[in-house]
């Protein structure tokens, strides 16, 4: 499987010769920029900046706090990049419980969901066009802590403590409750190491939000045409795959919002009624959404 070399840093983390990562085989990084509803990264703007120089894929990302107000803490990270992102500029919430809990305190796994779902909903509408996603661990995505509307999952697991870029390539896509994360940080040992499930040239063109029309020509097999009453229909494959795309796409908008939605009335539900269990009617909406596609999808 083609991969990506990568890292992460905070402050933390001292300078990094840029430059020289890159000519090692470096292809992305991602900088913390800034946390709960007014703390920034002191090292991002020198960070940022040197990854961007580099010519790096380039990202940050906001260490959440799901207790706080989702919008004022996508205020914060917003004020903290703007000035540096652009097209190719990737956006993380870093959705994880704190050692000590304190910033999951008091919050169902509802709660939780929806504060990431409100957080990537603002970043993206300041960010139009750029990829927003989250990082977020095992026990985070069993607990259904991942909202819907992630672009990609930065997903965590260190199996071997220290381990080269050369030994996690070796090993099996993770593969968390059957999710496939695009980024997988394997190591946090001398260094936070990532991977990335595409090549470098296939992961600047995902970054940059390639349209397909820009995507290079299909192959033979895709520019077949079939005949209807003798005559070629011009109809082919690949034009109907790109539209059956399109409706695709428009499908996951739709059930998008869906969610939001369902996820907005279960919290007012709560707010009337404290001793709602949230969890259980977002749960049996879905449920039912789900059998009632099963249904229209089942042969007659």
């Amino acid at each position: 499987m083609p991969t990506s070399r990568g890292l992460d840093v905070s402050s933390y983390q001292g300078n990094q010769d840029w430059k020289s990562l890159a000519r090692s085989g470096i292809t992305f990084a991602f900088a913390k920029a800034s946390e709960g509803e007014h703390t920034k990264d002191s090292a991002f703007a020198t960070h940022i900046a040197g990854i961007i120089g580099a010519g790096l894929v380039p990202g940050a990302y906001h260490f959440g706090w799901p207790n706080q107000n989702a919008a004022t803490e996508a205020a914060n990270y917003v004020a903290a990049v703007k000035s540096h992102a652009r097209k190719g500029f990737l956006h993380v919430l870093d959705l994880e419980r704190r050692s000590d809990g304190a910033n999951y305190s008091g919050r169902t796994a509802a709660q939780i969901r929806a504060y990431a779902q409100t957080w990537i909903t603002a970043v993206q509408k300041a960010f139009p066009g750029q990829r927003v996603g989250v990082y977020t661990s095992a026990d985070d995505i069993a607990a259904k802590h991942l909202p819907a509307n992630s672009a990609f999952l930065w997903y965590p697991a260190y199996p071997a403590g220290t381990m080269s870029y050369a030994d996690a390539e070796k090993r099996a896509q993770p593969s968390p409750s059957g999710l496939r994360p695009l980024f997988w940080q394997f190591t946090s040992t001398p260094t936070d190491r990532n991977l990335a499930y595409l090549s470098p040239a296939a992961l600047r063109a995902w970054a940059s939000g390639t349209p397909e029309d820009d995507m290079p020509d299909p192959k033979d097999l895709w520019a077949y045409k079939g005949q209807i009453n003798g005559k070629a229909d011009p109809h082919d494959a690949y034009s109907y795959l790109r539209g059956t795309n399109a409706d695709v796409k428009t499908l996951i908008t739709r059930l998008t919002a869906l969610t939001a939605t369902v996820n907005t009335l279960a919290q007012a539900l709560a707010t009337a009624n404290p001793a709602l269990d949230t969890d259980t009617l977002v749960s049996k909406v879905q449920q039912a959404i789900d059998d009632a596609v099963a249904a229209d999808a089942a042969p007659e």
